[in-house]
């Protein structure tokens, strides 16, 4: 597993996503104000390293988990964490870093999942479908289907993304469609006009939020 992090692509176009999104009024007023469609997608090593920062990252403010992002792969000679690392380090190892114990189970979960061959590698991952790979890794202890959808956008690049339980995303689609509470149902529901470019939606009115 050790290498250079893996560069991903758009898995769409982006020129044809806007030109279709574009077609909404209030789309169309929200890229006219945000601007350029800028998603750059973060490279990395391997599904289990970015699953694992993930884990760390949790509930936790940013500079307080890159932190210890930092600390738990500094625990480990390889450059690239690895399941095996995670097996063969104590809980009090993995724990010294600055993680919870549910953390540390988390992580441990997520390395006999990869090397199982549950978590595959990025080549593999990508001839998956949305769905499945959200199946597979939410089966992963500490993973939630946000989680994945996050891996999903800004790792590989999906263009079909709807993340409605992301908070951000929701107060922005509520302060553009003027409603006082968001309906989940609802927001699930009118999202079906923007396949298949949901994703770029989503980046939208990430930008547009204002908390």
């Amino acid at each position: 597993m050790d290498g250079k992090a893996m560069k991903f692509e758009l898995d769409f176009d982006p020129d044809a996503a806007l030109k279709q999104l574009r077609k909404d009024k209030d789309l169309k007023r929200v890229i006219a104000k945000v601007g350029d469609f800028k998603l750059a997608l973060r490279p990395n090593h391997s599904p289990f390293e970015a699953l694992a920062e993930s884990i760390v990252y949790q509930q936790l403010n940013g500079k307080v988990a890159a932190t210890i992002w930092g600390r738990f792969k500094g625990l480990f000679e390889s450059e690239h964490l690895r399941p095996e690392d995670v097996f063969q380090a104590s809980e009090e190892r993995l724990r010294s870093a600055g993680l919870s114990a549910a953390k540390a189970a988390a992580m441990r979960d997520l390395a006999e999942k990869t090397q199982a061959g549950f978590i595959p590698g990025w080549a593999a991952l990508k001839k998956l479908d949305d769905e499945e790979i959200i199946a597979r890794m939410t089966d992963v202890r500490g993973i939630g289907r946000w989680t994945v959808e996050m891996l999903l956008i800004f790792r590989l690049g999906r263009p079909d993304i709807w993340p409605v339980d992301d908070m951000a995303v929701r107060a922005a689609y509520g302060d553009v469609f003027g409603l006082e509470k968001v309906n989940l149902k609802e927001m699930r529901e009118h999202g079906e006009k923007w396949r298949p470019y949901r994703s770029v939606v989503a980046w939208y009115l990430w930008r547009w939020y204002k908390p």
